[in-house]
């Protein structure tokens, strides 16, 4: 049985093509670095192509030194998880999912977030 740990996830779903998202980035980079010893987890999740993590994520997250854990999720059918991560979403980028299992609670965003609006979101859960 997995038991509800306190610690906060901040979870950005963002593509190397989506301007957006590469443009927010930063301030995920941002707020991992302003939560450092807390218990909050940033985790952006790349929705590239498997075939392009060797030729476009791996140097793409080396050249803007993201220091945030990112993964691919290898998924061929959006339409099968999107609705599990959250019924509100329409699929578009980029998309930032914050919650706490522990505490229940949980916000969206499916727009570009900024340094400001990201550390206001996360204080709500604090």
């Amino acid at each position: 049985m997995v038991r509800p740990t306190d610690t906060t996830y901040v979870v950005n779903f963002w593509a190397t093509w989506c301007g957006p998202c590469v443009k927010e980035l930063p301030n995920f980079e941002q707020l991992r670095v302003a939560n450092a010893g807390k218990k909050v987890k940033v985790l952006l999740v790349s929705l590239d192509y498997a075939s392009q993590v060797d030729k476009k994520v791996k140097p793409f997250v080396k050249q803007r030194r993201l220091k945030s854990e990112v993964v691919l999720l290898n998924e061929p059918d959006p339409n099968e998880w999107i609705d599990k991560v959250d019924a509100k979403w329409s699929g578009a980028l980029p998309f930032t999912l914050i919650y706490n299992n522990k505490t229940k609670q949980r916000a969206s965003f499916e727009r570009e977030l900024s340094a400001a609006e990201l550390t206001a979101a996360l204080k709500k859960f604090q």
